[in-house]
């Protein structure tokens, strides 16, 4: 198994598994995180913190419902790793069912950038405020 491929299962186990704390581990310091969209997180987030964050607040405003979980075998490209995601959650009678691309480029056993595409990123902004 291509090296990045196993670095992002592990990740993507982890991130199902709402271990966050593991999935801190897979962010590089440095990290470059792409998400998508015009709502509260979207934008360029630099730096595992910022990521970590992110993450936590996203959690906060779903009610601890938001969860990933990937749908098909990961793809490879060297070290870019692509993965199709189904992300749901639910907050205040709002609904989060969407499908979506997650691409990992992956160096030294960390995530080092990430680009995240969503299928409607009209309803992802609704949800998110």
């Amino acid at each position: 198994m291509n090296n990045a491929v196993a670095v992002a299962t592990e990740y993507f186990d982890a991130l199902a598994a709402k271990d966050y704390a593991k999935v801190a581990g897979f962010f590089a310091d440095d990290l470059v995180w792409h998400q998508p969209g015009a709502n509260q997180f979207s934008g360029t987030h630099q730096g595992a913190d910022a990521v970590n964050a992110m993450i936590g607040a996203m959690m906060g405003v779903s009610q601890g419902t938001f969860a990933l979980s990937v749908r098909a075998p990961l793809m490879a490209n060297g070290d870019l790793v692509a993965a199709s995601v189904r992300f749901t959650g639910q907050r205040d009678g709002a609904t989060l069912n969407g499908d979506g691309i997650d691409l990992l480029r992956i160096a030294d056993g960390k995530i080092v950038e990430a680009w995240l595409f969503t299928e409607d990123q009209d309803a992802e902004n609704a949800f998110w405020g």
